[in-house]
């Protein structure tokens, strides 16, 4: 969990892409560290497996203020898409604070991403993290390609919710990012929540840091 850095007053903290192999995280995280200001961020370590890389590398964000006049330090991860890496999965997850699940949108890659989110669940049980309890955003990308998805089967693959039995919370609660949807809502008489999502085409920077400004923003949340 997040770590503070009393000397140069700054909070640290972890936020972990994950996702099935070459779904675009570590697009994601090559745009974000292009983006960034070379004094706002740190070296960018790649570490190669035999059909991807790990990325990881940390910067600090200038638009998200600061928590009791200390500045906030976000380390981005990416984890090996394939499963036979399922130790470095984990071993990447220890610690984490938040978790943006990067999906790729296209058709026949629905099985994978099942498998994906599943392990992902899995590992961070493992841990004894509940991630229905922590920051956690969904981001369906590749939205360009013409056999990606309806954004409607992904969420009923992906994210068809979690129950919500604290009473004060079962109130329907607007999508603040996807108009006309709800997190929160009664489905068939059962409350549910939705993790966020964001759609994206990583490529073109699409989606980008939407994703990571809420997935940032929602671990802030929990710290201030």
């Amino acid at each position: 969990m997040s770590m503070i850095n009393y000397a140069s007053r700054e909070i640290n903290c972890k936020l972990v892409y994950y996702g099935p192999g070459l779904g675009g995280k570590t697009t994601n995280l090559e745009h974000v560290y292009g983006k960034v200001a070379p004094d706002k961020r740190g070296k960018m370590v790649s570490l190669a497996t035999e059909t991807e890389r790990t990325l990881f590398f940390d910067f600090l964000p200038v638009d998200l203020g600061t928590i009791r006049g200390f500045k906030t330090r976000f380390h981005l991860y990416t984890v090996p898409g394939q499963v036979y890496y399922n130790a470095s999965r984990k071993l990447i997850l220890k610690g984490v604070d938040g978790v943006v699940f990067v999906a790729d949108s296209q058709m026949d890659r629905m099985e994978a991403n099942v498998e994906s989110m599943q392990n992902l669940y899995d590992n961070m049980a493992e841990y004894g993290y509940d991630l229905t309890k922590i920051p956690f955003v969904v981001q369906y990308n590749k939205r360009d390609l013409p056999n990606a998805a309806p954004i409607a089967d992904l969420q009923a693959q992906l994210n068809p919710g979690w129950e919500v039995t604290d009473r004060a919370r079962q109130r329907v609660t607007p999508d603040p990012v996807n108009e006309g949807e709800s997190l929160i809502e009664q489905v068939d008489g059962t409350w549910i929540e939705r993790a966020p999502y964001f759609e994206s085409i990583a490529l073109q920077g699409q989606g980008v840091f939407e994703t990571l400004r809420h997935g940032a923003k929602l671990v802030l949340k929990t710290l201030s």
